[in-house]
Order: structure tokens, then C-alpha cells, then sequence
């Protein structure tokens, strides 16, 4: 059976911040049950893995799995978290000899090149906008309200009648955004917060309170949050919805 691995879980600053020495830092620091590296995860499947996205952390969630090489990565947008590690990721293409294969819509391929032209010498890039088939997975992209940070893409997957879909930046989806998170067996989502007091205009990433009423619309069979700042305790008993729990760095989740 294909699974999820979480590799990272955190925001885009990740846990610790360097500069904050709250409960949640501080632990992340001792016992690290809290420690979080930016969001990322792997997609173990019977026809070949691949990863979803490839922030700065990458190389150590690499090393961390013992990894030399990814065959293959689907990136979600152009934000630096998200797309951080490309330049290490071409760097190991370049001394293996091998070319990695880098799948995204075409406008975040268009930025990403802008910033990083050399990476096309290192690797095939294709663009997923009339979807892709990865491991056995039918994958179809659609973009989602990034809020103050303008957007993202989301993807849903399905295989032998299987359902998920990765959405880890967004927030206020209208209904058309939410159609395909309808039917869902499972649901990875975003959520930075407990509950965010930032003014909303300024803010990017649901709060898993906001997050509770987007399943109560679309109910999914389970959900797992992440993408989670320094607000987030795993280890605090936080109300959560039923069958909705937070990822932890190294878990696995059952993909059928």
C-alpha cells in the first residue's frame, strides 16, 4: 500500500524561531516533539516516489531519511519555503549525473526559472496545468487563496478509488476552490495557527478554527494538519474536530 510521509511540518519560518524563546520554541529546542522543518512530504508509491515540494530545509530532511537522491518533486508555488532546496536539489542532479524531473503549473515553473534559470540544464521540467500521472496517481492541480501572500496551488490525487488532496497554504477558499475537497478519504491541510489574531487582510494560512469550519462544509473521512508555527503545540489536548490530528515530523500515513 502507498503512504504519506511527513518530512516537514512547519510554517515558513519553521520551529524554533531563532529569536523567541516561548513554551513551544523552548521545547522544540530540549525534547523537539515540537521541532519543525518546513512543510514537505513524500509520497511512497509502488511506481515511484515523489515528493511534494522542496523548501531550504531539504537537504537535511534528506539526510535526516538517510536519502541521496529524489527522482522526482511536484512543487506547490513559487514561495521560498516551498522552493528553497531546488538549487541543492540541481546541485546533487549535476554531481549523480542524473536529471530529476520537476513538475509544477507553468506560472510557477515561469518564476521559478526566473530566479533559478540554471536549473533547466540539471533537470526535466514540465508543466501540470491539464494534470499529471505520478507513482499511479492521477494528480490535478487547482489554485487557492493564498490570502495576503496572493496564492498557491493545491492538488488532489486519486488512485484505486482513493482520494486525498494537499493543500498546505491557503485560507478564506471560495466555493469553487473548495469543489475538490469534497469526497475526500483524506485531507492534508494548512493550518498555522490555533487561533490567529493578526488581522485578517495581513494573514495567508487558516487557523485551525477557521480550518474546523471548512471540514464541517466539505467532511472529509480524516484530516491532518500542518504547515503549523510556534502557536502550535503537538502536545497540548486542542479541540479538534473528529479524526483530525496534527502531523509530527516522520509520520506515516496509509494511502488507501
Amino acid at each position: 500500500m502507498d503512504s504519506l510521509v511527513f518530512l516537514g511540518t512547519g510554517d515558513a519560518m519553521g520551529v524554533p524561531r531563532v529569536y523567541c524563546e516561548c513554551d513551544v520554541c523552548t521545547e522544540a529546542r530540549t525534547t523537539g516533539s515540537n521541532r519543525r522543518l518546513r512543510s514537505l512530504v513524500m509520497v511512497q508509491a509502488k511506481e515511484g516516489d515523489f515528493l511534494i515540494d522542496c523548501g531550504p530545509d531539504w537537504r537535511s530532511q534528506m539526510e535526516a531519511r538517510g536519502l541521496r537522491f529524489a527522482e522526482k518533486i511536484l512543487v506547490t508555488h513559487d514561495h521560498f519555503d516551498h522552493i528553497g532546496g531546488l538549487p541543492e536539489w540541481a546541485d546533487a542532479c549535476r554531481w549523480l549525473g542524473r536529471k530529476g524531473e520537476l513538475y509544477a503549473p507553468q506560472e510557477v515553473i515561469d518564476t521559478i526559472l526566473k530566479q533559478f534559470p540554471w536549473l533547466a540544464r540539471h533537470m526535466k521540467i514540465t508543466a501540470v496545468d491539464d494534470g499529471i500521472m505520478l507513482g499511479g496517481w492521477v494528480v490535478s492541480g487547482w489554485k487557492v487563496c493564498h490570502g495576503y501572500n496572493g496564492y498557491s496551488y493545491a492538488y488532489r490525487l486519486e488512485k484505486n478509488g482513493y482520494r486525498w488532496v494537499y493543500c498546505s497554504d491557503s485560507i478564506g477558499l471560495n466555493e469553487e476552490e473548495k469543489k475538490p475537497l469534497h469526497d475526500l478519504d483524506l485531507l492534508v491541510l494548512g493550518t498555522s495557527f490555533y487561533h490567529e489574531t493578526a488581522e485578517y487582510s495581513a494573514r495567508s494560512v487558516y487557523d485551525m478554527q477557521e480550518a474546523a469550519l471548512l471540514l464541517n462544509e466539505v467532511r472529509p473521512a480524516k484530516t491532518v494538519y500542518t504547515h503549523m508555527s510556534h502557536n502550535v503545540d503537538v502536545n497540548a489536548d486542542y479541540p479538534l474536530p473528529p479524526n483530525v490530528v496534527l502531523a509530527r515530523t516522520g509520520m506515516k500515513v496509509q494511502l488507501g
